[in-house]
């Protein structure tokens, strides 16, 4: 049981991590229609400017003030280079954030380096946030923190006891993405400045006859996807890895999770980042292979079929084009995605 606890809690986790990601991207789409292949980079930058922040004034300073740095160099970039080549349609500004993509990787190269940083979290969120004992005679049972040595071993080899740690960065990281989903919801929905940013959208003559600058609003916007996607680099950075393969590594998948959940659709890119989280983090888990279930189950297996590569690749090893694979049944049956009204 507890296994499956710190599996769902580990994929939820994951799957919020990419919902950080991926709100920035479709709150850019959704409002200004410009699919950013940059977007990965700025999560990049979060965390290196998060950790250079944070050598030098510490941690939850960096929290605050990198989201803010790589908002700015969002918001300029959308200033000087993406508004001049806007008029000349979509392509024009998939291949400028593409080219962006691989200057900011060259750039964080030329003055991090390219070995890996160690960006470590505050004192507060080392070790773990709770742990799962699961005790043989007396259950299962929550310990805040960690458990003590004794409580993790047994005197007599006939009980069992299995301590399952939660990371406390992993648990910062789910509260701050639930907190983020629901500020963006409230500033979209229920705020002045959110009704001004959806009817430039959909009414930008209106807009500009009430006084409001559109290409403004459009460049706060660009600005502030970019500033959540260097607030999930500096959580992010501290948890796993920060590194200059790191937006490479979540570049692809996101892109995925936007278009699963249904190009612009906020609460879509959520459900689509859990599922995707928890699927995926279940496939390691669980490594079987097709021979080992037919072995487990008593089902006889012909030498042949022993033989065959594929009946001994493992759920692990295939783990990682799952995203893809549900990416390519949902646009065979569902081109808006899971929550999206609209195909492109």
């Amino acid at each position: 049981m507890e296994f499956f606890i710190i599996s769902m809690l580990n994929g939820l986790s994951y799957g919020l991590l990419l919902f950080m990601l991926s709100s920035g991207l479709t709150l850019i789409f959704s409002m200004m229609g410009v699919l950013n292949f940059a977007h990965a980079s700025f999560y990049m930058l979060g965390a290196y400017v998060g950790y250079t922040i944070s050598q030098v004034i510490g941690f939850w300073p960096a929290l605050v003030l990198a989201p803010l740095v790589v908002g700015a160099m969002g918001a300029l970039f959308e200033r000087l280079c993406l508004r001049k080549v806007h008029k000349y349609g979509h392509v024009a500004e998939l291949l400028i954030t593409f080219g962006l993509s691989y200057v900011i990787l060259e750039l964080v190269q030329l003055v991090w380096g390219r070995i890996a940083l160690e960006f470590r979290p505050p004192e507060v969120l080392r070790g773990p946030a709770f742990t799962l004992i699961n005790h043989s005679v007396d259950g299962l049972k929550i310990l805040w923190g960690a458990a003590p040595v004794d409580m993790c071993s047994a005197a007599d080899v006939a009980i069992r006891v299995v301590c399952s740690p939660f990371p406390a960065t992993r648990g910062f990281m789910m509260l701050v993405a639930l907190i983020m989903l629901g500020s963006v919801w409230l500033l979209l929905t229920r705020t002045r400045v959110g009704l001004v940013i959806q009817a430039s959208l959909t009414h930008p003559d209106a807009v500009e006859a009430l006084g409001h600058n559109v290409p403004r609003v459009f460049m706060m916007v660009f600005g502030f996807g970019a500033a959540l996607a260097g607030l999930a680099g500096v959580i992010g950075g501290s948890t796993y890895l920060t590194e200059p393969a790191m937006a490479a590594t979540v570049g692809s998948i996101i892109f995925v999770v936007v278009v699963v959940g249904g190009l612009g659709s906020l609460s879509g890119a959520f459900l689509a980042s859990l599922l995707i989280g928890v699927v995926q983090t279940f496939a390691v888990a669980f490594d079987y292979s097709v021979l080992s279930l037919l072995d487990q189950f008593g089902v006889q297996v012909s030498a042949a079929l022993r033989g065959n590569s594929l009946t001994k690749l493992t759920l692990s090893q295939i783990a990682p084009i799952l995203p893809y694979l549900f990416l390519v049944l949902i646009l065979i049956f569902r081109p808006k995605g899971l929550l999206g009204n609209r195909e492109g």
